[in-house]
């Protein structure tokens, strides 16, 4: 049996976290599978970071960076150097994941030049074009240009369903960012020294602007109100975000604004926290999975599972709104932050070699309906706590 050639798209931070895992695995399979690592550079220093943590580079790096790009530069740039590789390399499968430009431009490149085009995280929607801007488009986008479709739980499997998807082209494999965060819990990530502090990301473009102001001045008077409590705030390297909490919040006796964290050290300081206030889908996920109190920065989210529980608010960037929960979840006694029953249906972590499985089905079974795995409904994990 030959192997399967598999071209793994990443442009940025939150893609390669959730492509990390499936690469590692796919490499300690050599014998089934030959995979190859495609960067648009959509990400670079936030990208370079996680690669050379995990010890990979890049098989082709199509370096579509440029000073002030905008989504439109990377999906030209994306799809022209993404189809020279495809028609070069003639992969049996593109791999794209999530909702990035990138995403696109992979998608696009795998179909027009007649490659399978596999979807890691398929599925997953707010149900409102604007938010995210554009991500909840481009991942319709890539659904109608996918020939499989990982979903990463039964909701987003639905989705799929409702929006007309062949139930054989959707296999439901629980989300590899549980992958990837117990594979960083097992390198045993240290917490900052802080005794009890809140870790806050932010980095959507609906909350650049007034709403990025509205944040901080919920922040501060959370903080005001609890003067035993710090703020972590790792920077995205966006100016829009950067120049804003430096003049906002850069000043504030109790709020540490720090360069963007390596993973390994970004769970680990994760882990530590007292309570979570992210516009972040990924972090969202590993909250639940840690059991992490959050307030998320949103007005919807598409992964309402991680709603569930009396742990999680969705406070949108109303300042009000983030003190009143946020004090809520504070004021609860530490041992029931800590043993918060959020229940987890994001996975096990072996969504990486379902994903592997299926490809190696369908590569050689013709369409693969006839013996692809089955759905199997992702186990719910034990709860990580943090380190004593």
């Amino acid at each position: 049996m030959r192997k399967i050639h598999i071209a793994a798209i990443i442009g940025t931070r939150p893609e390669a976290i959730k492509l990390v895992p499936i690469i590692l695995a796919a490499r300690e399979r050599s014998e089934q599978f030959h995979i190859k690592v495609v960067r648009t550079g959509q990400h670079r220093e936030l990208v370079d970071q996680l690669m050379e943590e995990f010890g990979l580079q890049a098989d082709v790096d199509l370096n579509v960076m440029q000073p002030n790009q905008d989504p439109i530069h990377v999906l030209i740039e994306g799809v022209r150097g993404l189809s020279t590789f495809v028609i070069r390399e003639k992969p049996d499968w593109v791999l794209v994941q999530g909702d990035t430009m990138t995403t696109v431009a992979g998608a696009l490149a795998g179909f027009y030049n007649h490659t399978r085009v596999g979807h890691v995280e398929a599925g997953l929607r707010t149900g409102d074009r604007s938010r995210p801007f554009p991500e909840e488009v481009n991942r319709s986008l890539a659904a109608r240009l996918a020939d499989v479709h990982f979903a990463p739980t039964e909701q987003a499997r639905d989705n799929l369903l409702r929006e007309g998807i062949a139930c054989a082209d959707i296999l439901v494999t629980g989300n590899t960012v549980v992958d990837a965060l117990l594979q960083a819990l097992a390198r045993k990530p240290v917490a900052t020294e802080c005794s009890a502090y809140i870790l806050v990301t932010v980095h959507r473009r609906e909350n650049h602007g007034v709403a990025l102001h509205h944040i901080c001045e919920g922040l501060v008077a959370l903080l005001e109100r609890h003067s035993d409590v710090h703020a972590i705030i790792p920077m995205h390297p966006h100016p829009s975000v950067r120049d804003v909490l430096m003049a906002r919040v850069g000043r504030h006796p109790r709020i540490v604004l720090t360069e963007p964290l390596g993973y390994t050290e970004f769970i680990g300081t994760l882990n530590g926290a007292a309570m979570v206030l992210t516009d972040s889908g990924g972090v969202q996920e590993e909250c639940a999975v840690l059991g992490k109190p959050m307030l998320i920065l949103r007005e919807n989210s598409e992964r309402p599972e991680a709603l569930d529980a009396d742990t999680t608010f969705l406070v949108g960037t109303n300042s009000r709104r983030i003190l009143e929960f946020g004090s809520r979840l504070l004021n609860w006694p530490l041992t029931n932050r800590e043993n918060a029953p959020l229940a987890n249906v994001f996975g096990d972590g072996n969504a990486s070699t379902r994903i592997l499985d299926a490809l190696l089905a369908r590569t050689f079974a013709g369409d693969g309906r006839q013996i692809i795995v089955a759905n199997p409904k992702p186990s719910r994990i034990l709860r990580v706590g943090p380190d004593k």
